[in-house]
């Protein structure tokens, strides 16, 4: 297939989709406890001074939170995490739930973090910028942590790939 001068949501996303991306979990702290979700759209911007970015839908459920409380984490999901991915990914899920493992923490900011991600960043909102449907944060790391070890956990044509 080949472009055209107009591309259709869904065959942007199918298009997207043709790449492989370890998956990351984006989690703030709301007014009714922690939330989350899967971010396909997070990136580094910045190793100086060290700066994510992470694009939030109008309608994630998270972006009010995030914009108010003005801090996110960003996890880097292993292969064993593809239950809690899946967990995360389904909107209809209990939120609760999301969080129940006694694997969550805190860093510097208060936002939840996976102790067991292959690796975390916990960021500070620095600059928002909205555009159409869409809301980008910028976040400066304020802190961090690592696992050393284990494989990721993939994304790609739209399944979680262990």
């Amino acid at each position: 297939m080949t472009g055209q001068a107009a591309i259709d949501p869904g065959t942007f996303w199918k298009v997207l989709g043709e790449r492989a991306i370890g998956m990351t979990l984006v989690t703030t702290t709301g007014s009714e406890g922690p939330i989350g979700f899967i971010g396909l759209s997070a990136a580094h911007v910045s190793a100086s001074p060290p700066t994510l970015l992470v694009s939030l839908d109008h309608k994630t459920a998270a972006r009010a939170p995030i914009l108010e409380r003005r801090h996110f984490a960003v996890h880097y999901l292993a292969r064993e995490h593809q239950p809690l991915a899946e967990l995360f990914a389904d909107r209809q899920s209990d939120r609760a739930a999301r969080f129940a493992s006694p694997d969550w923490s805190t860093l510097g900011t208060g936002a939840p973090v996976l102790k067991t991600a292959l690796g975390v960043f916990d960021c500070a909102v620095t600059d928002v910028v909205e555009r159409e449907n869409t809301t980008v944060v910028f976040g400066r790391v304020v802190d961090w942590l690592t696992r050393g070890n284990g494989d990721p956990l993939i994304y790609f044509r739209g399944k979680h790939l262990a």
